[in-house]
């Protein structure tokens, strides 16, 4: 461990950062563990250096001990990372986490931390994507590229305390590089924050839809802002709320959420029936409201005996769901056919929906197949077409 201090205006941001490197027995954060961890703290103009072997309870695979130089005897007698979670934790909580391909470093320190009884949600800014920010010419952003590109002074690689030291010295050369005002953007864009806004952290997005679904935002006191749907839920409620945001308008919008709600859909049917209801019940500020025309009907005959379904199944993988209409009033998703039918048994006299009737009217014209609620147990469902 030694101690250094910064020169004046060096850093790119002025608050406290770790730069950060592992050393791991593999890949995977499930089955494999850690066996070196280095840190770089910088804080208020001083510089830390840390690193530790740490014992992973498992044997180093042939390959890894050559790739690292750790072997298997190296790690005997060395502390656990039970043993060092605390004052790890200690270390590195409140800090910007820097890292090489950040992923995979937050990744297995959050694993060990849980394992160990403790959460650890830092933001975390990777220099991988970083570089590519900044020098989108250059096709090569790996650490060795770092090294050449940067004329960076490695005193060993792939052991964690100098890896760690690359990314620290890679950082410090930036403001001589990138215009300061280009450098402090792509930083903030960059930097993935455990809490994204309100109440909202980076830990309840990853609770999100993977794949179709409509979302809802709220800002100060329960007031809805914005209703969207997507293919891919997740990704999009993380982009609206760290992503980069093209217009004043996405930047006044991200500046008052507080909460947010989603619903799974099954598909793009259900993800356009659910957007359109809820914003015709919320009214969110930065949704447009569709427009009536004297040519839009207040009602339509339904072409049908009673309620229908329609199966829809998401692409990414998620298990089919029913969506049931009944006289163009979209009454909801159901997983199986006894929800179905005690949704719709408890459904009450459905109102004329303008905008499920442009929905299904189209699709309809077009192919849609549907199924009448009662028809269902004889002959099955059949899917959107």
């Amino acid at each position: 461990m030694s101690d250094s201090h910064l020169s004046p205006g060096v850093s790119p941001v002025d608050i406290p950062i770790v730069f950060v490197d592992l050393e791991t027995t593999g890949g995977s954060v499930g089955e494999h563990r850690i066996t070196e961890v280095g840190v770089v703290e910088v804080v208020a103009g001083q510089v830390t250096r840390w690193c530790t072997l740490v014992d992973p309870q498992q044997t180093i695979p042939p390959f890894i001990q050559q790739l690292t130089g750790i072997t298997n005897q190296m790690v005997q007698g060395a502390p656990t990372f039970d043993e060092i979670a605390p004052a790890l934790l200690k270390r590195l909580e409140g800090k910007l986490f820097v890292a090489h391909n950040a992923a995979f470093d937050r990744g297995f320190l959050r694993a060990e931390f849980e394992r160990a009884g403790f959460s650890f949600n830092p933001d975390v800014l990777c220099t991988v994507r970083l570089s590519r920010a900044l020098f989108p010419a250059e096709k090569r952003h790996g650490l060795d590229a770092l090294v050449e590109r940067h004329a960076l002074v490695p005193s060993d690689r792939h052991r964690a305390l100098a890896d760690a030291d690359l990314i620290w010295q890679f950082w410090q050369q930036l403001p001589a590089l990138v215009p300061q005002e280009v450098l402090d953007a792509q930083i903030d864009r960059l930097t993935r924050r455990h809490r994204l806004a309100g109440e909202i952290t980076d830990e309840l997005i990853d609770t999100a839809p993977a794949g179709h679904g409509v979302y809802a935002f709220y800002g100060e006191n329960g007031v809805p802002i914005y209703v969207g749907r997507s293919v891919r839920v997740r990704q999009r409620v993380r982009a609206h709320l760290s992503g980069e945001r093209r217009s004043a308008r996405e930047q006044r919008m991200a500046q008052q959420i507080r909460r947010v709600e989603w619903r799974a859909t099954g598909g793009e049917l259900g993800a356009l029936l659910v957007e359109a209801q809820w914003i015709a019940a919320l009214r969110p500020a930065f949704n447009r409201v569709p427009r009536v025309t004297r040519h839009d009907p207040q009602s339509a005959p339904w072409p049908f005996e009673g309620v229908v379904l329609v199966e829809e199944c998401d692409v990414s993988g998620g298990p089919s769901v029913l969506h049931l209409v009944d006289r163009w009033c979209y009454l909801g998703a159901a997983a199986s056919l006894a929800e179905a039918t005690a949704l719709a048994r408890e459904a009450s006299e459905p109102p004329f929906e303008l905008s499920t009737w442009r929905i299904l009217q189209s699709r309809l014209e077009r192919g849609l197949r549907v199924q009448p609620l009662d028809a269902f147990g004889a002959t099955g469902i059949a899917n959107v077409a």
